[in-house]
């Protein structure tokens, strides 16, 4: 049975309460083998969320972005029969440099799929949440996609530029595009501010199951049309994967279709 996005909620109230918010401001990050960024607070959110996922829901094993790559692969094994994925704080760099911008995305896989997803943004106090077949809600009240206009040029778009071949960036400036673009820096949030109708288009190179498991269903159940790719788009992705994925969105199946043939897929080197 899945779980109650409520109880999941409240957990992730509280577990924001205790170990994020209160060292934001005052905590340094150290440098991951990959590159990006850990702090204190992704570590000791992530223990606690374990031991608590251990308590409540002692049949279901919980996938980290925090643990090792073998543990995150034997755990995905378990995705048929039900497995938690978390991302402890998703957008660690804007929470290590002071930029408010950051929150806590859980979701519970199976039979390979995402039937619930829980995002808290703790600064803002948004609980974004969907259980599949279910709609999107945030804060407890349903919550769907928005457009201000039906074609590209009346939409705003989320890009995340860093994980795009460069040489292919300026051509999405082209005339015909996107009215104006952003970029949070938090996965977890772009597709919750996307299900919130908050902006219309998205792009991103690369982002980990923990990144989008949540997120997405949120997002798909709020109304948004979405693909996930592999690499940099050269072919759909079917099947759940450690690898990065790229994600490309929009507010409908309509702006979906300008948007897909806009960017032009796959986003490799030309």
């Amino acid at each position: 049975m899945t779980p109650d996005p409520s109880q999941i909620g409240d957990l992730l109230r509280e577990v924001a309460a205790t170990e994020i918010m209160p060292r934001f401001h005052r905590i340094l990050a150290e440098r991951k083998a990959d590159g990006s960024l850990v702090t204190e607070a992704d570590l000791a959110t992530q223990a606690r969320l374990v031991e608590a996922i251990a308590r409540d829901f002692p049949s279901t094993p919980l996938l980290g972005e925090e643990m090792t790559r073998d543990d995150q692969q034997r755990l995905l094994g378990e995705a048929e029969t039900g497995v938690w994925i978390l991302d402890p704080l998703d957008g660690t760099s804007n929470y290590a440099c002071g930029f408010p911008g950051f929150a806590i995305s859980l979701a519970f896989v199976e039979r390979g799929r995402a039937t619930l997803g829980v995002i808290l943004d703790p600064v803002r106090d948004e609980c974004f949440s969907a259980v599949l077949g279910g709609g999107a809600y945030l804060n407890g009240e349903p919550i769907h996609t928005a457009s201000p206009g039906p074609t590209l040029g009346d939409c705003l778009a989320m890009i995340d530029m860093k994980r795009l071949p460069p040489e292919r960036v300026p051509a999405l400036f082209r005339s015909g595009g996107f009215r104006s673009q952003r970029n949070l820096g938090s996965v977890a949030l772009d597709w919750s501010w996307l299900a919130a109708g908050r902006y219309q288009l998205y792009l991103h190179g690369g982002q980990k199951l923990w990144d989008y498991a949540a997120g997405r269903l949120i997002a798909k159940e709020a109304g948004a049309a979405s693909r996930l790719y592999e690499g940099r788009g050269a072919a759909e992705a079917v099947t759940l994967s450690l690898s990065p994925r790229l994600a490309i969105a929009a507010a409908d199946e309509t702006l979906m279709q300008q948007w897909l043939d806009f960017v032009n897929l796959p986003m490799t080197s030309v």
